[in-house]
């Protein structure tokens, strides 16, 4: 059952409304965080608009770089090591096991009778 249409029609209205104002005051010289046209005119072509530096001086490092090369290094060195040390607890494994003790407990009986 579906109740009363009228509030979700007013909110689609006023979302309407909202939709049309902005795109209205897009094309304009509007002081919205969104729609500004930024700092740079366009691209320069660089990787992520930072030019290389002079020929034989090295980039300098950001603040975060290091603990982050760091941590990712470590991690991956853990979940390798993890990963490849876990038990195998697939099921396929276990009823192999099972199948093999079968096989061993039927050979034991066969060969003492």
């Amino acid at each position: 059952m579906v109740g009363n249409p009228k509030p979700v029609a007013t909110a689609a209205g006023a979302l309407r409304t909202r939709l049309v104002q902005a795109l209205r005051t897009r094309g304009g010289g509007s002081s919205d965080r969104w729609t500004s046209p930024g700092h740079q005119d366009r691209p320069n072509g660089y990787l992520f608009n930072r030019p290389p530096p002079p020929p034989g001086q090295s980039r300098k490092w950001e603040d975060w770089e290091l603990p982050c090369y760091i941590t990712s290094f470590l991690t991956i060195v853990i979940l390798g090591v993890g990963l490849n040390a876990k038990p195998d607890l697939t099921l396929e494994t276990w009823a192999h096991q099972k199948a093999l003790e079968r096989l061993q407990a039927q050979q034991q009986t066969e060969s003492s009778e």
